[in-house]
């Protein structure tokens, strides 16, 4: 890294390596904690006997702790450097975890997956951080999206092998391994990721929270954000937790089979964090903003969830479910746009203002859906009322409109000179 500014060149292979790696395993590990409940969804409703708003209630508490420690979470990012800060709360996801497949009560399991969700909501950003000091600038959209694939990875884990898992040894047998897991990948972050600080001088505290003020309040944070926060809203609260109750209620599946087309929904995430990113990495060398691919992503992903507002069954169901999963990721983008658009030293503070807004909106798109599904009464035969699906998901989709229509009126306003990547 220069003396004045963000890393111009590519670090050597196994530097790069060992940044990557690790900050990928811990992003994918956050992944299956947030999508496993899609999967183990039937074993917890017949162990616990929960209705369509505890199982919401119980999926969004994740995102819930997970939002409200962002903002901290940015300014320690930036403070004290990412190794650190990983390591340390992938400890309170391991004995979140552990306290999971101890629980035997709906508040129980509750209390224990805030406590995952706050210890793991530095995955993301802990990595977005890490590739900021390391990699240069221009690289970002496709380094990210590299290691959105890993979470593409931990969600695809979190389908038909976590289910068949769930069906060989338990729910809770799931959730023990995973604390021991947790705590392997804190300690593989701590000893081989390397050390390196930004340029910019330590801040104090105050410093630190007035730069996060100024961010959060710029023109262009506001004019990005609104489109990016409805589209993952709605892709992390369906995909983590209503997609299978969807194919079971809606499609008629058995559970094994939408394990299984989730699963596909999984590969297809991994497909586009990897596709995406490095398709908005190459046509910025041809002059194409990655602004410009992020949006004609989420306007495409728009369409995938108008068309299963029509509840299609059979070979449509299945593959619009699947289109679900590569454009939903199309939002990822957002955050490598507004990152270039601020000063490298407040890189934790950008993403953590964005993810906060996300992760408070994932929670209520989360539980909104549950509530609403519980108000239809279910036909006979099936657990959840189609209608209450349409409805839950209607709403999340003109959000983004909405959010859509708000950023093209934004850009007009902020004029030709306003520098959005």
């Amino acid at each position: 890294m220069s003396a004045t500014g963000p890393e111009t060149r590519d670090p050597p292979l196994m530097t790069a390596l060992r940044v990557f790696l690790p900050f990928a395993a811990g992003y994918y590990l956050s992944y299956v904690f947030r999508t496993v409940n899609a999967a183990i969804a039937p074993n917890l409703v017949a162990d616990l006997a929960l209705d369509p708003a505890a199982l919401g209630l119980l999926g969004s508490a994740y995102f819930f702790s997970f939002a409200g420690f962002q903002i901290p979470l940015g300014v320690m990012l930036d403070r004290f450097g990412p190794r650190r800060i990983l390591a340390a709360l992938l400890v309170l996801a391991a004995l979140g975890s552990w306290a999971f497949s101890r629980a035997e009560t709906l508040e129980g399991l509750i209390l224990a997956r805030l406590l995952v969700g706050l210890g793991v909501s530095a995955c993301l950003m802990a990595s977005f951080k890490a590739f900021v000091l390391w990699f240069p600038r221009q690289r970002l959209p496709m380094i990210n999206g590299f290691a959105m694939a890993a979470g593409g990875l931990g969600a695809l884990s979190a389908t038909a092998p976590a289910e068949a898992l769930a069906a060989a040894l338990g729910w809770r047998s799931i959730f023990s391994g995973l604390a021991l897991l947790t705590l392997t990948i804190s300690l593989i972050v701590l000893l081989i990721v390397p050390d390196r600080k930004s340029d910019h001088a330590p801040e104090s505290l105050s410093t630190a929270l007035r730069a996060l003020r100024n961010v959060v309040s710029s023109q262009i944070f506001w004019t990005i954000t609104p489109l990016a926060v409805a589209s993952q809203a709605a892709m992390m609260s369906l995909q983590t937790l209503w997609a299978g109750p969807w194919l079971t209620s809606v499609a008629g599946l058995e559970p094994r089979e939408a394990a299984g087309v989730l699963f596909w929904v999984a590969v297809a995430m991994v497909g586009g964090f990897l596709g995406l990113g490095t398709l908005a990495e190459r046509l910025s060398r041809r002059g194409i903003p990655p602004l410009a691919v992020a949006v004609t992503g989420a306007t495409i992903f728009m369409a995938v969830q108008a068309g299963l507002l029509f509840q299609p069954s059979g070979f449509l169901g299945v593959t619009l479910w699947v289109l679900f999963g590569f454009f939903g990721t199309t939002g990822i983008l957002f955050y490598a746009v507004l990152s270039q658009a601020f000063p490298i030293h407040l890189a934790g503070r950008v993403n953590a203002g964005i993810n906060v807004l996300v992760f408070i909106s994932a929670f209520a798109a989360q539980a909104g859906v549950g509530f609403i599904i519980k108000a239809f009464p279910a036909p006979e035969g099936t657990t959840y009322a189609p209608m209450g699906f349409a409805l839950g998901m209607g709403l999340l989709l003109v959000l983004q409109v909405l959010a859509l229509g708000w950023m093209t009126v934004s850009r007009q306003a902020l004029g030709a000179d306003a520098r959005l990547p």
